[in-house]
């Protein structure tokens, strides 16, 4: 049920506020690079590969194509006039807002993500104009304008600091649907059928499809919820669609399926090697695949009409089916203020867009060159530093929901098995391969209350973990062999070189709900162990892990802890010698924060019942 509530301004706010709305001035962000270290830091070190000769040609994808886009994209400060500052008028949390919610994502941060960016160094310095791959996603506001080259944003006095807002507000809402629908806007078959590309990608690989117009679309019909023209409410856009595209989990497939399109499978070597440099190679299936989210979530049981019931997750739903159900949960609220009006509604998505980084929004602030977006006037922390904040808590709680533990322990044999259960509707953990990361920790104590047993053990101080016999860490771990190894002269293993990896010798994820090991393999997404497909490591429609510990007998009680971390230290090392100044930057800012620290996401005792503290030690 939708409902209008009208809030009463006074005449010189109302005045002020229609101003800002007709005219649209935003008050652009100064500019921004991170490229420079700040006065008076440290020489960094600089690590030396042979660097793949790519052209621009080899990491082009299908899709909108540079400064092909009519009317230029709104930054997204013009949005905050009317989907920010107006809950406190209507008695709900503030981040029900949009922009408000979208202001503390990592969305928002996309552009000015250090471990990104520090990531895009090694990415360009490994193959030449890799970079352009990366930003078409984080950056896709500049990509859509023609302001990336060499792999790298092109600075501008006002459009580098909209630039950095990474997925934004328009850049989402003008998407176009790639696979054609009755139930899309009636435009949308004369923009695919004018793209510059024969061939166009239906999921994935950034391949977006933008409608060149300022049309903007949602997945509500604004105009009839409203009663007005199509022109309301967005005075400055030339109007409002309603678009299915907008609630399926294809939209974000866009970003969330991602391949390498400067290496794909070679039958005669048996392996991905380098493509011809100098030529476009748009076939996704041959592509080294890098991320899966999308597909994990594609071949699961919640891509189904009754989705999984998952409460925690669904807000107002209690079953769950797409991305947008988990990170965007429908909440009861207002998505817009227009001149005292709101519209409440029961199924509004929530803009925050959460998902499991809780450590980049606690260094952006400390960031020497990003800071200053979440300061105010005097210096103090703003509403973009306070929305981060929240961001974290928002994470956490993800974090928190998104496994099960469950132990048994057996005193005669004095065996442990632990279980967890993915809770999610992808791997756990899932995304970005590099640094990412969750391990078991496990403790057992004898009969007083001596601890005996650690496995998993992590130093706070150091960011070390401690790699023993019997540690269980669920990761991916990509690396390279063969041609293209000795291309680029690096040793033929486990490497963070992203844009050159061509194989994955360790993948042992735990699977979602519904797993089937034959259609994750034709994904690019199957089991992974000794760099060799592994169809034993889950059974299908497994979507839990056990593993066993062979224990002290003098173990009486004990506790188990999952826990996950965003970036090991190794990664962030790694980044800091092969990342220019941004490594260094990211390296100053994981010594000067909490060095990606661990999040407890799930803990169990198993023993005697006793109580034991559960922080991680």
């Amino acid at each position: 049920m939708n409902r209008t509530i009208s809030l009463l301004f006074p005449a010189a706010t109302g005045l002020i506020f229609s101003l800002l709305l007709f005219t649209l001035l935003a008050a652009p962000f100064p500019p921004q690079s991170a490229q420079a270290l700040p006065p008076g830091h440290p020489p960094i070190n600089t690590a030396s590969i042979t660097q793949i000769p790519s052209t621009p040609l080899d990491f082009f994808q299908p899709g909108t194509q540079p400064n092909t886009v009519t009317d230029a994209i709104d930054p997204p400060n013009n949005c905050k006039d009317c989907h920010a500052n107006y809950s406190s008028q209507l008695n709900q949390p503030a981040d029900y807002e949009p922009w408000t919610g979208w202001q503390g994502s990592m969305m928002a941060q996309a552009g000015r993500d250090p471990v990104f960016l520090a990531a895009l160094a090694v990415a360009n310095n490994d193959a030449a104009n890799a970079g352009d791959f990366c930003l078409r996603c984080h950056m896709p506001r500049a990509f859509f304008d023609g302001r990336i080259a060499n792999g790298q944003l092109i600075t501008d006095p006002v459009e580098t600091a909209r630039d950095l807002e990474g997925v934004q507000c328009e850049v989402c809402h003008r998407l176009v649907d790639p696979v054609a629908d009755p139930a899309n806007p009636n435009r949308d078959p004369a923009i695919i059928a004018a793209l510059t590309s024969a061939v166009y990608i239906t999921s994935g690989n950034a391949a977006m499809i933008l409608d060149p117009e300022d049309y903007r679309r949602g997945p509500f019909d604004v105009n009839a919820d409203w009663g007005r023209p199509s022109s309301f409410p967005h005075f400055a856009a030339k109007g409002t669609l309603q678009s299915p595209y907008h609630q399926e989990a294809a939209l974000c497939g866009a970003c969330h399926d991602i391949s390498n399109p400067l290496l794909s499978w070679d039958d005669g070597q048996g392996e991905y090697t380098l493509n011809s440099i100098g030529a476009p190679f748009t076939d996704t299936a041959k592509m080294f695949p890098l991320e899966r989210t999308y597909s994990e979530w594609r071949l699961s049981a919640y891509n189904s009409p009754q989705g999984v019931y998952a409460p925690q997750f669904g807000g107002n739903k209690s079953s769950v089916s797409t991305c947008q159900d988990c990170h965007m949960r429908d909440v009861t609220g207002a998505a817009a203020n227009f001149f005292g009006n709101t519209l409440i509604r029961n199924d509004m998505p929530l803009h925050d867009l959460t998902g499991a980084n809780t450590w980049v929004p606690q260094i952006l602030p400390l960031h020497p060159v990003f800071s200053d977006t979440f300061k105010d006037s005097s210096g103090q922390p703003n509403d973009r530093a306070a929305a981060l904040q929240d961001s974290i808590v928002r994470a956490q709680y993800m974090l928190q929901n998104a496994a099960s533990l469950s132990t048994r322990y057996d005193k005669t044999t004095h065996q442990l098995t632990i279980r967890v259960t993915n809770q999610t509707g992808h791997k756990l953990p899932t995304g970005y391969p590099e640094g990412r990361r969750i391990w078991l920790q496990v403790e057992g104590y004898d009969s007083n209350g001596s601890l005996i047993y650690t496995s998993g053990a992590y130093n706070n101080a150091t960011g070390d973990l401690t790699l023993d016999a019997n540690i269980k860490v669920y990761e991916i771990l990509p690396g390279v062999t063969g041609t293209v190894a000795i291309s680029a002269s690096i040793p033929p293993g486990p490497t963070f070189h992203f844009a050159l990896n061509n194989t994955v010798f360790k993948d042992n994820r735990i699977p979602p709900r519904g797993y089937n090991y034959a259609a994750f393999a034709a994904a690019g997404a199957a089991p992974v162990t000794n760099a060799a497909p592994d169809p034993a490591r889950y059974a299908d429609g497994q979507y839990w892990d056990d593993t066993v510990y062979p224990l002290p007998p003098q173990v009486v009680t004990g506790t188990v802890r999952l826990l996950y971390q965003t970036s090991s230290k190794e990664y962030i090392e790694f980044l800091r010698d092969n990342g220019g100044a941004d490594g260094q930057i990211l390296f100053d800012l994981w010594q000067a924060s909490n060095r990606s620290a661990p999040e407890l996401m799930a803990a169990a005792g198993f023993g005697h019942e006793i109580y034991l503290p559960l922080a991680q030690k």
